[in-house]
């Protein structure tokens, strides 16, 4: 019957290679082995000067890892049974065990040469020592290493065996507590390795080594850390096996840890096996799940900000529109009144210069005499009127549609609507005819009696006059004064009668430039309102094609959100399912079976 534990691992294994983690299914299938394997592997780690290689001396009763302040350990020592102390370097590419290839090499070597001091000869990954104990026999496996130190998060020694064995073994003087670097490597190794041992070394001159004890207990569970604390003495060990006095070996607290290890390694297929187990599974699994709701995330995050920028971009510019068409109306109104305005003032004004120079010219001149060259002055003024009057209006539409047009996005010469100016033909080509008035000729019939009429005054008063000295009604005073009277009367008549003329012609021109004026207006208003018509029409077909052309891509908008939304909820759906079947694996981890030896080392 295949065991629940092993049932999960390969249930997680096949969950690693279905997410494309060669990586963790590489480790995986190597646990799996480890875990199956009968020897128990412990990895015995420390920092410089703990007692970490003195312990391991001192656990097997026998000088195997170099001890002394001379000496460090630089590489690995994998020390197992043999029916006769052996030792050799291994050289490779791999430092860790059980990873063998083609290009490994074992080079044979005294063990006495290892117990001197295993130094880091150049080219070795780990040294392999045998030697034949009781201990050892049932297939306890220990692993000297070098000391821990800062670094081991970024590529040390420690860091990579973790995951190659079965329990952690850390030694820690006992006359200080557990330091940063310490915690931080039992944090990292409960991850893929939950047996985890702490042995505070050298008991036997830390006076204080039960308050340190139970403060470092309190320490590693405020951590989260489930480790077992061991008070040793390696020294006390070592004269207790010397002198075969049990009392002093119980005293070095070395029965506890000898006692723990092979308990770990007789429960390790229903104890420890499940419990590794179901530790790095859950490890796994929440690798496992980290991308998949980082995805979930990115993909809600994706379409929420793309659709609701695309919606909210075509929103702004329906609501720019709205108030541009505002504004291009108002501002058209505005401008054509103020046109019409300003037309009718400059029509006035040229008219009224026009009559300005009439009045100057009949004051002088006798409209009898000049109205033949009058006439063609008179037209060719009021059509040069006109056509700069009309000029100014044409010239002013262009600029109102010019103004108009630059507030439309995309602003551009093509927008603006020349057939708005295409009227076919300038009002009043030419000039009405200028009647000429009524105004007579002073005859010569009339020049005589005007002048017969004034002489008879003056001859009868001063023909009376002369009577009085005796001379007759009819003498040369009273004819001389009569012809005098005459010739007054009949320049009077004549200035009275040009006067005259001159009034009638101004009236008649006033008149005609009135005429002029109201059929000319008239028309330059019409022009001005068809103008208004045709910008009018323009703007709002653009204004229409505008919004035509943003609710088209506002639908195209909403119809890619909703194709997206689909193809997310169906990315959601595969990743629910994918989360969900890994909640179930990690759910299946937690139900197995917490190993006694822990729950009593969480218990401690």
């Amino acid at each position: 019957m295949v065991p629940l534990w092993l049932d999960v691992l390969d249930d997680t294994i096949r969950a690693c290679a279905a997410h494309s983690r060669a990586d963790l299914v590489q480790q995986l299938q190597h646990k799996r082995a480890q875990l199956l394997d009968p020897k128990l592997r412990v990895l015995v780690v420390g920092e410089a000067g703990q007692g970490k290689s003195q312990l391991i001396n001192a656990l097997l009763n026998a000088p195997v890892c170099a001890v002394g302040d001379d000496f460090t350990t630089s590489v690995p020592s994998v020390i197992q049974h043999a029916d006769a102390p052996c030792a050799a370097l291994v050289t490779g590419p791999t430092t860790v065990p059980d990873r063998d290839v083609a290009a490994t090499e074992r080079v044979p070597v005294p063990i006495e040469q290892l117990a001197s001091g295993v130094t880091g000869a150049g080219r070795f990954h780990r040294a392999e020592i045998g030697i034949p104990r009781e201990l050892l026999t049932a297939g306890l496996v220990l692993i000297d290493t070098p000391g821990l130190d800062a670094g081991w998060a970024t590529g040390g020694l420690d860091a990579a065996w973790v995951g190659h064995t079965d329990a952690v073994l850390l030694v820690s003087d006992a006359n200080r507590l557990l330091s940063n670097v310490e915690l931080a490597f039992l944090g990292y190794a409960v991850r893929t390795c939950p047996q985890v041992i702490v042995a505070l070394s050298k008991i036997d001159i830390a006076t204080q080594w039960r308050r340190v004890a139970e403060q470092n207990r309190d320490r590693l569970a405020g951590a989260g850390i489930p480790a077992t604390v061991i008070p040793v003495s390696a020294t006390l060990r070592l004269l207790a096996a010397k002198a075969n006095d049990r009392r002093l070996n119980a005293e070095s607290g070395f029965p506890d840890l000898v006692g723990r290890l092979q308990h770990d390694l007789l429960t390790k297929p229903e104890s420890l096996a499940p419990h590794t187990a179901r530790t790095i599974t859950g490890t796994v699994v929440e690798q496992l799940c980290l991308p998949l709701r980082a995805r979930r995330f990115a993909l809600d995050g994706a379409l929420v900000s793309g659709a609701a920028s695309q919606l909210n971009e075509a929103q702004r510019r329906l609501d720019e529109l709205r108030r541009l068409s505002s504004r291009w109306q108002n501002s058209l109104a505005d401008e054509i009144s103020d046109l019409s305005a300003d037309i009718e003032h400059d029509l006035r004004d040229r008219t009224r210069r026009i009559l300005r120079r009439v009045d100057e010219v009949f004051d002088d001149a006798d409209p009898g005499a000049v109205w033949e060259a009058f006439a063609p002055w008179l037209e060719e003024n009021l059509l040069e009127a006109a056509e700069a009057n009309f000029g100014w209006l044409v010239e002013r539409s262009h600029w109102i549609a010019e103004k108009i047009a630059a507030g439309f996005p995309g602003y551009r010469t093509a927008v603006l609507p020349e057939s708005a100016f295409d009227l076919g033909h300038e009002p009043f080509d030419t000039v009405a005819e200028l009647e000429q008035p009524n105004i007579g000729r002073f005859t010569f019939t009339q020049k005589v009696y005007t002048g017969l009429r004034g002489s008879y005054g003056g001859l009868v008063m001063f023909g009376l006059v002369t009577s009085l000295a005796g001379m007759p009604l009819f003498n040369a005073v009273s004819v001389g004064a009569g012809a005098l009277f005459g010739g007054k009367s009949l320049r009077d008549e004549g200035d009275s009668r040009l006067q005259r003329r001159q009034s009638l012609a101004k009236a008649a021109v006033q008149r005609h430039v009135e005429d002029f004026f109201i059929s000319f207006s008239k028309d330059c208003k019409d022009v001005i309102r068809q103008v208004q018509r045709r910008l009018r029409d323009h703007f709002a077909g653009m204004a229409e094609d505008l919004q035509a052309s943003i609710l088209e891509s506002a639908r195209t908008a909403k119809q890619a959100a909703d194709r997206d939304l689909a193809e997310r909820d169906r990315h959601d759906r595969e990743l629910q399912r994918e989360l969900e079947d890994l909640r179930r694996l990690h759910d299946r981890a937690n139900a197995l079976a917490l190993p006694a030896t822990i729950t009593r080392a969480v218990a401690a």
